[in-house]
Protein backbone atom coordinates (compact mmCIF):
# COMPACT_ATOMS: atom_id res chain seq x y z
CA UNK A 1 0.00 0.00 0.00
CA UNK A 2 1.44 3.33 -1.14
CA UNK A 3 -0.35 6.61 -0.63
CA UNK A 4 0.75 10.13 -1.52
CA UNK A 5 -1.09 13.27 -0.49
CA UNK A 6 0.00 16.78 -1.49
CA UNK A 7 -0.68 20.01 0.31
CA UNK A 8 0.60 23.56 0.43
CA UNK A 9 -0.53 24.95 -2.89
CA UNK A 10 -2.21 28.28 -3.26
CA UNK A 11 -2.05 31.67 -4.90
CA UNK A 12 0.97 33.91 -4.59
CA UNK A 13 2.30 36.99 -6.31
CA UNK A 14 5.33 36.85 -8.55
CA UNK A 15 8.51 36.73 -6.53
CA UNK A 16 6.82 35.01 -3.64
CA UNK A 17 7.38 31.59 -2.12
CA UNK A 18 5.43 28.45 -1.37
CA UNK A 19 6.34 25.15 0.19
CA UNK A 20 4.58 22.06 -1.03
CA UNK A 21 4.38 18.95 1.11
CA UNK A 22 3.65 15.37 0.20
CA UNK A 23 2.96 12.73 2.78
CA UNK A 24 4.41 9.41 1.76
CA UNK A 25 4.27 5.78 2.85
CA UNK A 26 7.76 4.54 2.12
CA UNK A 27 8.43 2.99 5.51
CA UNK A 28 9.65 -0.33 4.13
CA UNK A 29 11.46 0.91 1.03
CA UNK A 30 15.16 1.66 0.83
CA UNK A 31 15.58 2.24 -2.92
CA UNK A 32 13.28 4.65 -4.71
CA UNK A 33 12.83 7.92 -6.51
CA UNK A 34 10.46 10.67 -5.50
CA UNK A 35 9.52 13.50 -7.79
CA UNK A 36 7.51 16.63 -8.21
CA UNK A 37 5.75 17.07 -11.53
CA UNK A 38 3.63 19.90 -12.76
CA UNK A 39 1.08 20.29 -15.50
CA UNK A 40 -0.37 23.50 -16.81
CA UNK A 41 -3.50 23.63 -18.98
CA UNK A 42 -2.69 22.62 -22.54
CA UNK A 43 0.78 21.38 -21.65
CA UNK A 44 2.28 17.99 -20.94
CA UNK A 45 3.19 16.92 -17.46
CA UNK A 46 6.82 17.74 -16.75
CA UNK A 47 9.26 16.79 -14.04
CA UNK A 48 10.22 19.71 -11.84
CA UNK A 49 12.55 17.99 -9.40
CA UNK A 50 13.53 14.50 -8.34
CA UNK A 51 15.21 13.07 -5.28
CA UNK A 52 16.78 9.66 -5.03
CA UNK A 53 16.78 7.43 -1.98
CA UNK A 54 20.46 8.22 -1.52
CA UNK A 55 19.61 11.92 -1.38
CA UNK A 56 20.79 12.98 -4.81
CA UNK A 57 18.61 15.55 -6.55
CA UNK A 58 17.95 16.85 -10.02
CA UNK A 59 16.01 19.85 -11.25
CA UNK A 60 14.49 21.09 -14.42
CA UNK A 61 16.54 23.91 -15.87
CA UNK A 62 13.60 26.25 -15.51
CA UNK A 63 13.58 25.95 -11.72
CA UNK A 64 17.25 25.55 -10.86
CA UNK A 65 18.29 27.97 -8.19
CA UNK A 66 14.68 28.67 -7.23
CA UNK A 67 13.20 25.33 -6.16
CA UNK A 68 14.55 22.84 -3.63
CA UNK A 69 13.35 19.28 -3.22
CA UNK A 70 13.93 17.57 0.10
CA UNK A 71 12.70 14.67 2.16
CA UNK A 72 12.18 14.21 5.86
CA UNK A 73 12.40 10.47 6.29
CA UNK A 74 11.39 10.58 9.93
CA UNK A 75 8.14 12.29 8.98
CA UNK A 76 7.68 10.41 5.70
CA UNK A 77 7.24 13.73 3.98
CA UNK A 78 8.50 15.10 0.68
CA UNK A 79 8.87 18.85 0.23
CA UNK A 80 9.24 21.29 -2.59
CA UNK A 81 10.37 24.73 -1.52
CA UNK A 82 9.56 27.19 -4.28
CA UNK A 83 11.11 30.64 -4.20
CA UNK A 84 11.12 33.53 -6.64
CA UNK A 85 7.96 32.21 -8.21
CA UNK A 86 7.06 33.29 -11.72
CA UNK A 87 3.73 33.28 -13.55
CA UNK A 88 5.01 30.45 -15.74
CA UNK A 89 5.23 28.29 -12.62
CA UNK A 90 1.44 28.26 -12.48
CA UNK A 91 0.33 24.64 -12.72
CA UNK A 92 -1.07 21.69 -10.88
CA UNK A 93 1.76 20.12 -8.92
CA UNK A 94 1.92 16.41 -8.23
CA UNK A 95 4.21 14.29 -6.13
CA UNK A 96 5.04 10.84 -7.39
CA UNK A 97 7.04 7.80 -6.39
CA UNK A 98 8.99 5.26 -8.40
CA UNK A 99 9.46 2.21 -6.23
CA UNK A 100 10.89 0.12 -9.06
CA UNK A 101 14.03 2.22 -9.12
CA UNK A 102 17.30 0.42 -8.58
CA UNK A 103 20.64 1.89 -7.70
CA UNK A 104 22.53 3.51 -10.52
CA UNK A 105 21.02 6.04 -12.89
CA UNK A 106 19.42 9.37 -12.06
CA UNK A 107 15.72 9.36 -11.32
CA UNK A 108 13.54 9.31 -14.38
CA UNK A 109 11.94 12.47 -15.70
CA UNK A 110 9.21 10.49 -17.44
CA UNK A 111 5.78 10.35 -15.80
CA UNK A 112 5.35 6.74 -16.93
CA UNK A 113 8.22 5.70 -14.67
CA UNK A 114 6.25 6.58 -11.56
CA UNK A 115 3.70 4.17 -10.16
CA UNK A 116 2.06 6.27 -7.49
CA UNK A 117 0.73 9.78 -7.64
CA UNK A 118 -0.80 12.29 -5.34
CA UNK A 119 -4.02 14.06 -6.16
CA UNK A 120 -2.32 17.33 -7.05
CA UNK A 121 -2.22 20.77 -5.51
CA UNK A 122 -2.76 23.95 -7.48
CA UNK A 123 -0.13 26.67 -7.58
CA UNK A 124 -1.12 29.99 -9.10
CA UNK A 125 1.37 32.82 -9.53
CA UNK A 126 0.10 36.20 -10.63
Amino acid sequence: HVQLVESGGGSVQAGGSLRLSCSTSLYAYSTYCLAWFRQAPGKEREAVATIRSDGSTNYADSVKGRFTISQDNAKNTLYLQMNSLKPEDTAMYYCASDLSYRRGPPCSREPSSYQHWGQGTQVTVS
